[in-house]
């Protein structure tokens, strides 16, 4: 049985693409430990329309998975599995990722759960992938996403391409998903890669 992945959701727009990743991890068969911040049920619910007061209730209804295949840590459960190094896994996705965990990041802090575990991820050498989603950028945001790329984390901005065509937004979503299931190199066929078309 592989290793679980680690996913983490935060404050940052684009709660959508969080879900999507998760909902194409269960499906495919992946075993997920999700880790959602206190901004991060905000955009749920500001976004998504999800009850943030009903947490384990709405990660059912939407996300779904078989007995154990998605387990949910709260964000102050310092204590959680994913904190410890012992605890093997494939490595971790934040996604989206907010600019103040980004700099959480850079600078090696472990204020919540989901900071330790992604602290966990760069200390074992393991992979940790982050999903900025901010516009415009300043230099401190670009001083930190390259603090973090020069230690070996994967920055993959929610920049979505466009020469696959979409015809919607839940294509436009897929293809970001994708792009991020491309650097976790887990197989799947949400979006046509280039080369793929037909007649151009």
């Amino acid at each position: 049985m592989s290793r679980p992945w680690v996913i983490g959701m935060t404050g940052a727009s684009g709660a959508v693409y969080g879900v999507r990743l998760v909902q194409e991890m269960l499906r495919t068969g992946q075993t997920v430990h999700l880790v959602v911040t206190d901004a991060g049920w905000r955009v749920l619910h500001d976004e998504l329309g999800w009850n943030a007061a009903k947490r384990r209730e709405m990660l059912a209804e939407h996300l779904g998975g078989e007995e154990g295949q998605l387990v949910y840590h709260p964000i102050q459960d310092i204590g959680a599995s994913i904190a410890s190094g012992s605890f093997r896994t494939q490595g971790m996705v934040i996604v989206p990722c907010s600019m103040g965990t980004l700099a959480g990041l850079s600078r090696g802090a472990s204020d919540n759960l989901l900071e330790r575990a992604a602290d966990v991820m760069l200390k074992e050498g393991r992979r940790l992938i982050v999903v900025p989603r901010e516009t415009p950028l300043h230099a401190v945001h670009l001083e930190n996403m390259l603090t973090l790329a020069r230690m070996g984390v994967r920055i993959l901005p929610a920049m979505p391409g466009f020469y696959h065509k979409p015809q919607s937004l839940n294509e436009i979503v897929d293809f970001l998903v994708g792009k991020v299931m491309d650097a976790m190199e887990i197989e799947h066929k949400l979006y046509k890669r280039w080369g793929e078309h037909n007649g151009d």
